[in-house]
């Protein structure tokens, strides 16, 4: 049998020895066990048979995805340590330490494997009596990842079942974990399923993704329903986040201060990987350091590749930040490098020397004392080019604290209509001119602020399309501009207007990966981003690219 407690204790030092690359929260948490073992005056005890019984329950457990399904798991170093630190320690009446246990680690490093099988040893072989365990979420889905894999653990392991008398019962929304021997259930619970969440007598309560939970509903609820048992675990597993408010944040900060010493909690554990503060995240060799599973189940190659991308793509940097490297950050960063804006710019391109591409306009009106977008997307096959128009009051040029609205005014970047509001008829005959001087298929439109316009323009017979603000609408079409100046595929007319609006877009990533353009200040205008996006999205829709709902007539 291994020595798991050796194995432990190994892997500890050479984290401390910088043998195992770790960053400081990892170095931390292994000292203060270190120092807890020598530590004779703490009211806890180490327990050698308790943190190997778990270990040796979960290694009776196989995999049940990818190419180790149907084979046996086999914990590596970092996993030892935690859980032999987290059941191990025991007080005088041999009830567990560690009550809430906060692990914060990327994706891909086995999270909910090691979840499934703790909460179906809290279950088994914990020693409680009709233990219920809990795999908690704030939606159905992300409940039951989780408890399915520890659902078809048991059903792939026929000695588990008969050991224990185990049983899956039930299929889909359904399905149940039960055990009549000990009368223990283990069940998902998210707040979306309905009903009330109290009354609720929990042994184990298995959080995964913490960072999702946008409020500390569900964590509240588990944690107070801890409170008739002798020996409860609140088993928290999570990557790092974007929320600074939620209560995964406020679980982490309060880990650091256990981890630095600023605090004192005997029966909180936590660990956290993730790169140090001095570390640069491009550089391979910080990357061991946030994945324990490093060559086990997270693929160097594969790291790699995301890193190139997350290096060319500043939209795609914070994801692969909190995802890949656990560093929690902003939900809103750059959107476009600005070295390859610039490098598609090419400020001898004419309009007219694409009379015969196909052209679609992208309109942003903004309000009448605000800059007027308008933006021609010029196609052939795979090649695009990329012409702005900017309309703005000349009262609001002349009393602006923005200085270079009058020189590029002067220049011509701006055009200036008469008055304190913009002239809306002049921006109305110019898309009619466009439809007769160019291939125009479409002019787009946000709804907002230009309703009128487009109803005169259709009067007149042109093809106006509304497209909504939404992230279905926005998010492909700016994933592809993007990618479109990363590979020099779409060249831009250098207008030093647009370049100063493609600077001030901050690009906001959802859970889901999807993308949508903001600005951090009233003041830092989106305008000719925003029309750009609208115009591509019809581009895509008319090349067949891009799957939308709305792929006719009038969105």
């Amino acid at each position: 049998m291994k020595d798991y407690i050796q194995i432990a204790l190994d892997y500890a030092r050479d984290v401390i020895n910088g043998v195992v690359p770790a960053c400081k929260y990892v170095k931390q948490a292994c000292q203060r066990q270190i120092d807890d073992l020598q530590n004779y005056d703490l009211p806890y005890q180490f327990d050698a048979d308790r943190a190997e019984h778990i270990c040796i329950f979960v290694e009776l457990l196989t995999h049940i995805k990818g190419e180790w399904r149907g084979k046996n798991i086999e914990l590596v170093p970092s996993q030892i340590f935690i859980l032999t630190t987290v059941f191990g320690w025991v007080d005088s009446d041999g009830y567990r330490r560690f009550k809430t246990a906060y692990i914060e680690w990327p994706r891909k490093n086995a999270k909910s494997t090691l979840s499934s099988a703790v909460a179906l040893y809290c279950m088994l072989a914990d020693g409680e009596g009709a233990p219920e365990v809990y795999s908690a979420a704030t939606t159905r889905d992300q409940a039951r990842i989780v408890f399915n894999d520890a659902a078809e653990m048991i059903k792939q392991n026929q000695g588990i079942r008969d050991r224990f008398g185990v049983r899956v019962a039930g299929k889909t929304l359904n399905r149940n974990i039960h055990c009549e021997r000990n009368g223990a259930k283990f069940e998902p619970l998210s707040r979306d399923q309905g009903g009330n969440l109290d009354g609720l007598n929990v042994h184990c309560g298995i959080i995964d993704e913490l960072h999702a939970h946008k409020t500390r509903e569900v964590f509240d609820v588990i944690e107070t329903a801890t409170g008739a048992r002798r020996q409860p675990l609140l088993w928290l597993i999570t990557t790092a986040g974007f929320n600074r408010a939620g209560i995964c944040y406020e679980q982490r900060a309060y880990v650091i201060k256990l981890l630095n010493g600023s605090h004192i909690d005997n029966e909180y554990f936590g660990i956290i990987y993730t790169i140090d503060d001095k570390d640069d995240w491009a550089d391979p060799k910080s990357w061991e350091k946030a994945n324990p599973l490093w060559g086990v189940s997270v693929n160097p190659q594969d790291i790699e590749r995301k890193a190139r991308k997350a290096i060319e793509t500043p939209s795609a940097t914070n994801n692969f930040l909190t995802k890949h490297l656990n560093v929690w950050v902003n939900a809103d960063v750059a959107w476009m490098d600005m070295r390859k804006w610039k490098a598609c710019s090419d400020d001898t391109m004419v309009i007219d020397d694409y009379l015969e591409w196909d052209c679609w306009l992208g309109l942003d009106l903004a309000s009448k004392i605000d800059i007027a977008a308008k933006i021609y997307i010029f196609r052939r096959d795979e090649d695009y080019r990329l012409f702005g128009r900017f309309w703005l009051p000349e009262e609001t040029i002349q009393s602006s604290d923005n200085s270079q609205y009058s020189g590029w005014e002067r220049e011509g970047y701006l055009l200036a209509t008469n008055g304190a509001t913009i002239d809306y008829n002049e921006i109305q005959q110019s898309i009619i001119d466009d439809f007769r001087n160019y291939n125009v298929n479409e002019c787009c439109f946000d709804p907002f602020q230009a309703t009128q316009m487009s109803n005169n323009l259709i009067d007149e017979g042109l093809t106006m399309v509304e497209v909504r603000p939404t992230i279905l609408n926005f998010s492909e079409p700016m994933k592809t501009l993007e990618e479109l100046i990363i590979n020099g595929k779409l060249k831009h007319d250098g207008n030093p207007v647009m370049e100063w609006m493609i600077s001030n877009v901050v690009c906001h990533r959802d859970q889901k990966d999807n993308i949508y353009p903001r600005k951090e200040f009233p003041q830092n205008k989106i305008d000719g981003p925003v029309a750009a996006i609208m115009a591509l999205s019809r581009a895509m829709v008319f090349e067949g690219g891009y799957d939308s709902i709305y792929n006719y007539g009038e969105l």
